[in-house]
């Protein structure tokens, strides 16, 4: 048994046992990859998958044990590559980044850049997911790190640090009646008119939809997209009203009016997600205090070593104080 053959394993579990797809992110050649696997049955003396042909159907329950033992030896080998790599005062390395398309457009960019200025050999590979991926990802082991938003609770998954507070932000074209008063729109407007916001509204226990259901409305959601530039095109078209998140208003967007929201919908945190069985390179740390500033080395290493500090992420910023801090 070799850790290349743990890497295909996992690879052929997160492909949907697609054998082809599992190759090209392992850059393997299929015959190589399916030889490989053939190898590690025969030395385990089990099938790790039923076939269904020549493909593969479902994972077997033996499968499903080797694989979950699988993901966790190839999560304690990079740990030590990084306490090596650490050791040795290596600059270089990967940082592999899940979010959202929001957050990679228009939260991200400032913290990355940094990055690069100070570790220029780092490659950064962001991978822009719609919200229900980005911890998957990360729980895979796809990924170092998630940045993601919650409307109330931070992610069950691994260890949350917060990056900021946000609102949302109803979106008109220039001249619409919403944007001509002076007051700001009600719940209840709001229901009367066709909505285009994020796929996550779709959903039930979603915060927009849950704050619809407590007043007795139910909302128009007249188009959905993962994109918040996607939203303020169609906003601009004519489809409807836009509802997302204020950093997604910028200095460009002079064609459309960004009306406040705070009172309709609860406010939202971002948070950065880590796995609490990984070990962070030094450059990851530094990227966490490029990203979220106000957060403190020492209480970033406290937390990660397993201390709980309850109320000690005091200070947490807004995004227009966060925009300050730049």
């Amino acid at each position: 048994m070799t850790l290349v053959q743990l890497r295909y394993l996992i690879a052929i579990a997160d492909s949907g046992l697609n054998i082809t797809l599992a190759a090209e992110r392992v850059h393997a050649t299929q015959p190589g990859l399916s030889k490989q696997l053939r190898q590690l049955e025969d030395e385990l003396g089990f099938q790790l998958f039923v076939r269904k042909g020549k493909s593969l159907d479902a994972v077997t329950s033996a499968g499903q044990q080797v694989i979950e033992r699988a993901r966790s030896i190839l999560t304690e080998a990079a740990n030590i590559r990084a306490i090596a790599a650490d050791l040795r005062n290596e600059a270089h390395g990967e940082l592999r980044i899940a979010t959202t398309h929001t957050q990679a457009r228009f939260a991200l960019p400032a913290a990355i850049a940094a990055l690069n200025s100070r570790y220029p050999q780092v490659r950064v590979q962001l991978q822009p997911s719609r919200d229900a991926e980005v911890l998957a990802q990360l729980e895979a082991g796809n990924v170092d790190l998630a940045v993601i938003s919650s409307a109330v609770d931070p992610p069950a998954f691994g260890i949350a640090l917060p990056a900021y507070h946000w609102h949302r932000v109803i979106v008109t074209p220039q001249g619409h009646p919403l944007a001509t008063r002076k007051q700001p729109p009600s719940l209840a407007e709001l229901a009367d008119l066709p909505l285009i916001s994020y796929e996550s509204s779709l959903k039930a226990e979603s915060s927009l939809q849950r704050a619809f259901k407590a007043a007795d409305l139910t909302p128009q959601i007249a188009m959905t997209a993962g994109d918040a530039d996607l939203i303020k095109t169609y906003v601009r078209a004519g489809l409807g009203i836009g509802v997302l998140a204020e950093m997604a208003m910028q200095s460009g967007d002079s064609d459309l009016v960004s009306l406040p929201a705070d009172h309709l919908f609860p406010g939202c945190t971002t948070w950065i997600v880590l796995r609490r069985e990984g070990v962070l390179r030094e450059y990851i740390i530094e990227f966490i205090c490029q990203f979220a500033p106000h957060l403190d080395r020492r209480k970033v290493a406290r937390v990660l070593a397993g201390e709980a500090l309850g109320a000690g992420w005091a200070g947490v910023p807004n995004w227009q104080e966060r925009l300050a801090l730049k």
